[in-house]
């Protein structure tokens, strides 16, 4: 049975779905797999109705948002029912997880749903999962809805893919809560060929289902996830796709949209991000007329190279936490100790929420609100994203959807290090000396040339300081330096030979 579903006959734009339309997407795409045929809409509201208050993750984001508090939530996926319940039961009662997640595998991602199915015949085989996830479209509705049972937390799907279509419908019927994913920053973050316009349509697709549930009084929490190229990205490139991202997630009618920011590891930069990020995303959804949109920002964990010490690793972990609360971010979505070895044990993905939990705790009242370089920092961040945000909208003459297609193919968006073909990935970013993030080149970014004559400024210091070229090798080193060795980070500085 072929996963690959028919072109769209709508025309590309932001505009929401038409009704008939995506009645006839829906019919088409269920029809892709056996287990679509598992997705009684009716039945999917019902459930979600019949979910205590504390299982429906709208509700919770909300909760957390007016209360001020900042939750934790993992990620994590194996290959089989046992296997996925087992450690969603030790996240919540072990880890004391605020929202439980499940994680899909590569092939689920990419829609190859045969060799995840012998993924899991070959995981049952040997007792231990081969799969990086778990292949919930195989599994279907009841097994999602058995999962969502087992724990007392509200269930998330972190799906780490631009082909959503199917395994929306199915976790949604299941009675997940939550989903992330968005059509730019899984596309530029995640895939090769598949064109933005897809990525775009194929997200349009779940927010318009989102939106058909909370058409029925179901408020689902959608999240943009940020970026996942496992290398620096600052906190304006972010910022400037979350933007776009929830532009269009509104155009389809969501109203409750998380923004996922990936950490700088600084803490002044790292929380000028948080408030800047919900302040000019919703500084651009006023401008289209949407002024009841929920844009809690959900700060990630280091998304870059990580050392193979288990103290380094921990006092990352800390340190994220710590960023998180400090910045006012609704939830902290954690990692482990073990990231630089490949996928967690429950045991160590328990472990590094503990330590992000009690981090968070230490932190929790602590704001830099009133301190200047904060202050000066979410300026420059403004002055660095409104006007990328508004060639994009330029170029399409006003249509998010249209001006982000054209502004990648032109570089005027761009990601740093993505594998799509039709980013130019031209741009560069770097650390400074004071450890924050800047641009080391611009490629054809339209930033302001003042803007960019501050960030060169600082990372020629830097240069001068290590006694290196002014270079792409100062990016470079970027990438790598939090996973190197402590002693190379911090030499004893009065030794022989330092």
């Amino acid at each position: 049975m072929s996963a690959k579903a028919s072109p769209d006959a709508v025309p590309f734009s932001e505009a929401r779905i038409p009704d008939d339309d995506f009645a006839r997407m829906r019919e088409e795409n269920l029809a892709r797999w056996p287990t679509g045929a598992g997705v009684d809409f009716e039945a999917a509201v019902d459930r979600h109705l019949a979910l205590p208050e504390h299982k429906r993750l709208g509700f919770v984001m909300r909760r957390a948002d007016a209360e001020g508090r900042c939750l934790t939530q993992p990620r994590g996926g194996f290959a089989t029912f046992e296997m996925q319940k087992e450690l969603m039961q030790a996240l919540d009662r072990d880890g004391l997880a605020d929202v439980v997640p499940t994680t899909t595998d590569s092939y689920t991602r990419n829609e190859r749903w045969p060799q995840a199915e012998a993924g899991v015949e070959e995981s049952k085989k040997l007792g231990r999962s081969m799969l990086n996830g778990f292949p919930i479209v195989n599994y279907g509705v009841d097994i999602c809805a058995e999962l969502v049972a087992a724990i007392d937390k509200p269930a998330i799907v972190l799906s780490g893919t631009a082909m959503p279509r199917l395994t929306s419908e199915i976790v949604l019927a299941g009675g997940y809560s939550g989903y992330l994913g968005s059509g730019i920053a899984y596309t530029t973050s995640y895939t090769k060929e598949v064109s933005i316009e897809d990525g775009i349509r194929n997200y349009q697709y779940l927010d318009r289902l989102a939106a058909m549930y909370a058409e029925r009084g179901v408020d689902l929490h959608r999240r943009q996830p940020g970026f996942l190229t496992g290398t620096n990205i600052p906190p304006c490139i972010a910022i400037v796709v979350a933007v776009l991202d929830v532009l269009l997630a509104a155009g389809q009618g969501v109203r409750n949209y998380g923004l996922e920011l990936g950490q700088a590891l600084h803490l002044i930069q790292d929380s000028a991000a948080i408030h800047a990020c919900r302040e000019l995303c919703q500084e651009y959804l006023e401008k289209k007329g949407y002024d009841d949109v929920f844009t809690p920002v959900i700060s990630l964990h280091w998304m870059g190279a990580w050392p193979y010490d288990d103290a380094q690793a921990a006092a990352l972990l800390a340190y994220g936490g710590t960023l998180g609360a400090v910045g006012g971010a609704v939830s902290v979505t954690t990692k482990s100790t073990h990231e630089a070895f490949g996928l967690p044990t429950p045991e160590k993905n328990v472990e590094g929420l503990k330590i992000t939990r009690m981090a968070i705790y230490l932190a929790r009242h602590t704001r830099l609100d009133d301190n200047p370089e904060f202050l000066e920092e979410k300026e420059l961040i403004g002055r660095e994203v409104r006007p990328i945000v508004d060639k994009v909208l330029e170029m399409g003459d006003g249509d998010a959807a249209l001006g982000t297609v054209r502004a990648i193919e032109a570089g005027v968006l761009d990601i740093p290090w993505s594998p799509n073909r039709q980013c130019q990935s031209r741009i560069l970013p770097a650390r400074d000396t004071d450890g924050y993030l800047r641009i080391l080149e611009a490629g054809d970014m339209p930033f302001p040339k003042d803007v960019l004559e501050i960030h060169e400024a600082k990372l020629r210091r830097r240069a001068e300081r290590d006694g290196v070229p002014y270079d792409q090798d100062l990016a470079v080193t970027s990438v790598f330096e939090m996973s190197e060795k402590l002693a190379d980070l911090m030499p004893f500085a009065w030794g022989e030979g330092h």
